[in-house]
């Protein structure tokens, strides 16, 4: 349990934010079923949810690894005045 916490909150591993790239796959898989049964809905439905994967991961990852990385580092710039 120790090791997937350690995951989660640290920078070297990015839980959070594979979400969205497993949200992204998942669209992109319903796209090929969609394109390969010739059903237009289905292949759609997979572009949209592959598309909202795709901004997904990156809010995710700007949220959950930028800001606590800048964050540090506006603490340490402001020690060093």
């Amino acid at each position: 349990m120790g090791s997937w916490r350690r995951l989660h909150e640290s920078e070297e591993g990015h839980v959070t934010s594979a979400v969205g790239a497993l949200i992204a796959g998942a669209g992109a898989v319903l796209v090929g079923i969609g394109a390969a049964n010739d059903t237009g809905w289905l292949a759609v439905a997979g572009g949209i949810l592959a598309g909202a994967g795709i901004l997904g991961w990156e809010v995710l990852r700007h949220y959950s690894i930028d800001q606590k990385l800048m964050a540090r580092l506006d603490r340490l710039e402001s020690k060093g005045e």
